[in-house]
Order: structure tokens, then sequence, then C-alpha cells
């Protein structure tokens, strides 16, 4: 091969290995719109996507305050993806459509059995317990004759949905306890935790049913769907707190950055930063966020390998 020969084809290497690296600087991973060089974004480096569950009818606004405060301490805009379901919150996190997720524990758990990668950095402690976790509760009418949960059986069980914590595992759990299988009660998905509790307390569609606590005692009330006297408890267990997770495909400072301030947020916290809240907010965030990780949600994983019934338990 002459000079000039050997000349022209290391300028075409040249420019093809040029080529070939422009093009791996610009490609994005599957699912993410935004790549930068330490990190990736749901939609661009200048906004966060935080994802929640539609436990709520009015979700987004319950969770709006904590919205506000991750824009504030990040100095991103933030917008509020909220899910039509369960299994739409799962799909949005393992294709990287959300930075941030306040997922139920077993969203979180199912989230990562298909992949997502997310870390948890705090939960919402419960007032009673001081504890990052709250209660599934089983309700009945408050004129119903059903003392227990043994009760529940032969009868129609209002559930919120199969992918739910506290609206379908731990009460599987709680049935199964009580000796209640399938096929001892017919079963109704209500599809979020204050439809299946308004459902219970009319008492037509549900004899029974089951949903977080604090639904049953102040936001289904405050939404105006029942009063907390047309409901009794019957049960309740203690469910792991919902974690507020972290993209670990974010940037390292800006994860850092989230972790330290959302680990431990409290209403003290947030009105010191100028956000609003209501005071129905303000009772159901009375203590914030209390740290947690991965591993502080195994006994839900333990859980499953009891229960092995529950499909939606496959994988964890």
């Amino acid at each position: 091969m002459s000079l000039v020969s050997a000349s022209r084809a290391a300028k075409a290497s040249a420019i093809a290995l040029t080529a070939i690296l422009a093009l791996s600087a610009c490609s994005t991973p599957a699912g993410n719109t935004s790549a930068t060089s330490s990190g990736t974004f749901a939609k661009d480096s200048n906004t966060l996507i935080i994802g929640m569950v539609p436990d709520e009818s009015a979700a987004t606004s319950t969770w709006q305050p904590v919205a506000d405060y991750v824009a504030k301490v990040t100095g991103k805009k933030v917008e509020v993806k909220e899910s039509s379901n369960y299994a739409a919150l799962i799909e949005a996190s393992v294709a990287g459509q959300v930075d941030v997720v306040s997922f139920s524990a077993f969203t979180y758990l199912q989230a990562k059995a298909k992949g997502a990668h997310f870390t948890p950095v705090g939960a919402t402690v419960d007032a009673s317990t001081h504890e990052p976790g709250y209660y599934s509760t089983a309700i009945v009418p408050a004129a119903s004759g059903i003392k227990d949960i043994a009760g529940f059986k032969g009868k129609k069980v209002c559930f919120v949905n199969e992918n739910s914590t506290s609206g379908y595992l731990f009460p599987q759990y709680l049935l199964n306890k009580a000796g209640i299988k399938k096929g001892d009660y017919t079963p109704v998905f209500a599809g979020k935790h204050d439809v299946s509790a308004q459902k219970t307390a009319q008492g037509k569609e549900c004899d029974a049913g089951f949903a977080q606590e604090i639904t049953v005692t102040t936001t289904g009330p405050a939404a105006g769907l029942f009063k907390p006297e047309d409901l009794k408890i019957v049960d309740k267990a203690f469910v792991p707190g919902p974690p507020f997770a972290v993209a670990d495909t974010l940037p390292a400072d800006l994860k850092s950055q989230l972790k330290d301030k959302m680990s431990k947020v409290t209403i003290a916290d947030l009105k010191t930063a100028g956000i609003t809240t209501s005071p129905a907010f303000e009772k159901f965030f009375a203590e914030g966020y209390k740290p947690v990780d991965d591993a502080y949600y195994n006994n839900l994983r333990d859980l499953c390998k009891t229960l092995p019934d529950v499909k939606t338990c496959e994988g964890v």
C-alpha cells in the first residue's frame, strides 16, 4: 500500500471512529429521554418526574407538598405523574419514565423484581407507632354483625388491587391466618383504598373489606365518601411504609441530595421552605419520613413465601 493510500485509510478510520463515538454520546438508554455524562433523567436534566400510586381519589393533591419540597431543595421543575393503576406505575418505573417514586411497599418489590433500578431513602412514619409504616385494616359496615375476620367467610369482600400492599397482600395474610382460603369468599376489586372503604361502608357490593387505616379515618371522610362512624375496624396489621425511592440512574450528586433531604423530612421542614400544607396533609404526614433501605422490605419478601396462592408474589 502506498503512503498516500495508507494516509487516506487512516483518515477514513478516524472519521468512522469519531462517528461511532458521537453516536454513543448521543444515545439514550431505553425508556429514557435525556442522558447526561453523569446520569440519566426521565425527561431532561432540568426536570424531575415523580410517580405515585393511585391510592386516593385526590392522590396528586395529597402528595403535592412533597413534590413542591423536592422542587425547592433540588432547584428543578417537578412534574407529578399519577398512574392510572399499580401495574402502570410498575411499568413506568421499569421503563425509566419516572425519576423518583412514592411506591407502595409491595409495588416497590414488584418493580424491583421486573428490573426497575430504584433505591428507597425514606418512608412515611405512622403517628400511632412512630415507625415508618402504617396499618392495613379489616373493615365492616358499622351496623354489621361481623366481629372478626373469621366472619368474612362466605361474604363479598372488597380489596383494593392485586398489587396493593395493604389492600391485598396483607389482607391475604390476615385471611390466611384466620383459616380462610380463596374460594371461601367472593372478592371484589375496588381499585383504590377510598373506594374499597366506601363500598364496604355502603354494605351493598361488599359485606366486608380492606383499606389502609389513614383512608378509613382521615382521607376518605375528608373527601366526603363516608364518615368514620360508618365503618368498624375488626382487625389490622402493620405494614412497612410506602418508600420514597430514587432512580439509581440519576447523577450521584442529585441522588445524594435527595437522600439527605427526603429521608427525614418533616412538616416543619416543608413550612420552613415556604410549602403550603393542608390540615388533611398535616394529619397524614404528621411525623414525616424516616430513613429506610431495601432491606427494610425483606419481611414482605418473606411474607410472600408464606402465601403461595398469591400470584403477584411471583418473582418478589
